[in-house]
């Protein structure tokens, strides 16, 4: 199958009518738009609340005043450019600004915007960090998407970090399993670098981005298995959606597909209160409630994925939300805190940790370094290099 054709001009998607692409303009001039035909072909254009349309297609909500650009406060972890340091073992290399499709629920929204720079062309500060630094077991590539980049220098990076004896575990996020699975199985000498970067003892871990069931199409499938045949562990992380994935009998069918396809289930994550990303969110409450309706529709392999929220302080477990009670662990802590069991009133309207009563006592707020609160409506419009950039990658 030949590779998909990227589309980044709204006007050319014509199954939009003319008057809703007109709208959706103004959206498309803040925040990147980035599609291909491929992923487009997944969409039942008949159904006006299709959940495929509402990952990739922009909406007007996205213009609406709600949350912060950096939500859990990402740039308090930068040790040096380019590279983040949070939890003890894990270090994050931002490897590309550019996604393979622009989520319009993503939490790192702020790389849509043509004012924001956090990925490096030099991975040489990071890489030589992570050097010094032994705690440092796992390494994941993310940005964008870290499959976005050329395979020469995927290849590159994977060799560097192997010459990094401590560095037992390499980690890819990335969406294009699902939404250019072509770009896997096509490419053979991607393949042949996983299979000899991705070892018993030094495995390397693609952390794919997989929302709704109807993305596992038979060419996902074949990229799963062309992955798991190169050496490669795939796991599934995503957040519980409003209008996309928010029904116990979508997710519990998700759990399933990724079970039989051999994709771990990893996370379901609360969707961060992230600016534009208003019309997502859920309460908690109604979150938790989900995935426990659709863990019980799977098998004990399904039910291994784990509720998080991926907060400023560290990753939180919701364990249950039950008479007006969350019941919290930490399962990363930035602060050590490893475990820490908390018991907090969840209002029924809480969408985030910060929004129950209480929460201050278990965390300290980062000094930030730089402050990102900024109105939507107040950006530039993109230029058209960056527009360029994002058309011919």
């Amino acid at each position: 199958m030949a590779q998909p054709k990227y589309i980044t001009d709204i006007d050319k998607i014509t199954a939009i009518p003319e008057e809703e692409r007109q709208k959706l303009k103004q959206i498309t001039e803040k925040f990147v738009f980035r599609v291909n035909d491929y992923y487009l072909g997944l969409i039942n254009w008949q159904d006006p609340h299709d959940p495929i349309k509402k990952l990739v297609i922009p909406n007007e909500g996205e213009l609406l005043e709600y949350g912060r650009w950096d939500a859990s406060d990402e740039d308090t972890n930068y040790v040096v450019p380019g590279c983040q340091h949070k939890y003890k073992t894990t270090a994050l290399l931002i490897v590309s600004e550019v996604c393979g499709a622009y989520c319009r629920y993503c939490f790192r929204k702020r790389l849509f915007r043509n004012d924001v720079k956090e990925a490096m062309l030099d991975v040489d500060p990071g890489i030589e960090y992570i050097s010094r630094h032994p705690e440092i077991n796992n390494v994941l590539l993310t940005g964008g998407d870290s499959l976005i980049l050329a395979t020469s220098k995927l290849k590159m990076i994977f060799q560097r970090l192997r010459e990094i004896k401590h560095v037992k575990i390499i980690r890819l996020g990335s969406k294009i399993p699902v939404f250019n699975p072509m770009r896997i199985y096509e490419d053979q000498e991607l393949l042949d670098t996983i299979r000899t970067y991705s070892t018993p003892e030094q495995r390397i871990y693609v952390m794919a981005h997989i929302n709704h069931p109807r993305e596992i199409t038979p060419e996902a499938k074949r990229a799963f298995q062309a992955l798991h045949e190169a050496g490669a562990i795939v796991v599934n992380q995503t957040p519980v959606l409003r209008g996309i994935n928010d029904d116990p009998v979508v997710l519990g069918e998700l759990l399933d597909q990724l079970s039989w396809a051999g994709v771990t289930p990893y996370y379901f994550f609360i969707n961060r209160p992230v600016a534009g990303n208003k019309d997502f969110v859920l309460p908690l409450k109604r979150a938790y409630e989900i995935v426990e309706e659709a863990k019980a529709l799977t098998s004990g392999l399904g039910k291994r994925v784990r509720l998080s929220m991926s907060h400023t302080s560290g990753k939180i477990e919701i364990l249950a939300i039950q008479d007006g009670k969350a019941y919290l662990k930490y399962h990363q802590s930035r602060e050590g805190h490893y475990g820490r069991f908390m018991v907090l009133d969840c209002p029924d309207d809480a969408a985030w940790f910060d929004d129950l009563p209480g929460n201050e006592q278990y965390w300290e707020k980062p000094r930030k370094k730089t402050d990102q609160v900024v109105s939507v409506n107040e950006l530039p419009d993109m230029p058209q290099r960056r527009r360029a950039r994002v058309a011919q990658s």
